[in-house]
Parts: C-alpha cells; structure tokens; sequence
C-alpha cells in the first residue's frame, strides 16, 4: 500500500486519480488521512474533479470516519463539476451509518434537494445491500416514485430493493417495470428474483 499511498503526490493528476482508484478497491483504513491530504491538496485545481471524485468515493470505501465533518462540509460548497457530489453523497453515507438499516444519513440528503448528492447516497444504499426499516423504504420509494420514469434516480433504488419486502415494493417494481431505460428494467427483473448484481463503480 506504501506505494500506491505514494502515488497520492505525484505531479500528474492522472497517476493520482489511478492511485485513489486502486486504494477504493483495498478498502483499508489506513488509507484514511493519506486520502484526506491528498483530497485537501486536489480541491486547489477545478479542473481534476475526476480525481477529487476518485478520491472521495476511496475515503468512502476505506470507511476513514475522520474525514466525515470535512466531507460533510464539501456538500455545502460549490461545484461546477456536479458530479463530484455524488462522491460525497456516497461518503457521506458510508461514514455515518451505525449499521445496514441506517437510513438516517439518507433521508438527510434527501432534504437537500441536491439530486447528485442524493444519486450518491441512494447509490451508496445499494451497494452495501442497506436494509432499511419497512417505514424507511417507504419513504425512500414515496420519494423517488414521485420522478419520471426516464429518470436515473430510480436505478439505485431498484439495485437496493432485493433484500426488500412487502407490497410497497412490489408496486414499486411493477411502475419501474415500465421505464424507457434498459438499466432499471434489468435491475427490476434482478431484484424480482431477489438477486444482487456487482454493478460495477464509477
């Protein structure tokens, strides 16, 4: 890990973006404030926003809950590069919950109004298989159900809905069962056979 660690400081942004890429896959705390450093010295430079992405969604990963107040503060500020906030809304979450059906970083989000940062916290949701209280996931799908169909907000929710149950579920389902877009239609027929995919990370 030193080496990759190392990586972090050097002089091209593409190698420290391949450096943060390969320390998210390692998942290993320790990693944290080396992150954290590295992230406080990319955020000078607008224009590496896909390494500040790597970077944060890697804080996210390695699970570095020191760094939650800073990453906490990161969603208040502004960004041109939107996509950078659903780094945060993934790290955000990550960093906060107390366990798998901890839905309370979620519904934070969602009162920002922020859509890419609500992207990475519903994001966040399903890839760590979240099971949220039956009043939760209600409130999740009430949430999303409210968007149109072509809508990508619905995608993260289907992934995270095989560990549901229960009617509210299955109505779900059956409306994004309709979706002009081929990902949901494919994370609906998956979470109806109560199957996880490994999507893959941005």
């Amino acid at each position: 890990m030193n080496e990759i660690v190392a990586q972090l400081g050097d002089k091209k942004s593409p190698k420290r973006r391949s450096a943060a890429k390969k320390l998210r896959k390692l998942k290993d705390v320790d990693a944290g404030p080396h992150l954290l450093a590295a992230l406080e010295a990319e955020l000078k430079d607008v224009r590496t926003w896909e390494t500040q992405y790597q970077m944060i969604m890697a804080i996210g990963e390695c699970g570095y809950k020191p760094a939650l107040p800073f990453i906490n503060e990161l969603a208040k500020q502004d960004f041109e590069a939107t996509m950078v906030y659903v780094a945060i809304g993934d790290a955000i979450v990550r960093l906060s919950i107390e366990n798998e059906r901890d839905a309370a970083p979620i519904f934070k989000l969602l009162d920002t109004g922020n859509e890419m940062l609500i992207d990475g916290a519903l994001r966040a949701m399903a890839m760590l298989k979240m099971v949220p209280s039956d009043s939760h996931i209600k409130k999740i799908i009430n949430y999303v159900a409210a968007r149109e169909l072509n809508q990508g907000i619905h995608f993260w929710v289907v992934a995270a809905a095989p560990g549901w149950s229960g009617a509210k579920v299955e109505e779900y389902l059956d409306y994004c069962a309709k979706s002009p877009r081929e990902e949901i239609t494919s994370a609906v027929a998956l979470a109806r056979k109560n199957k996880y995919k490994k999507w893959s990370p941005l």
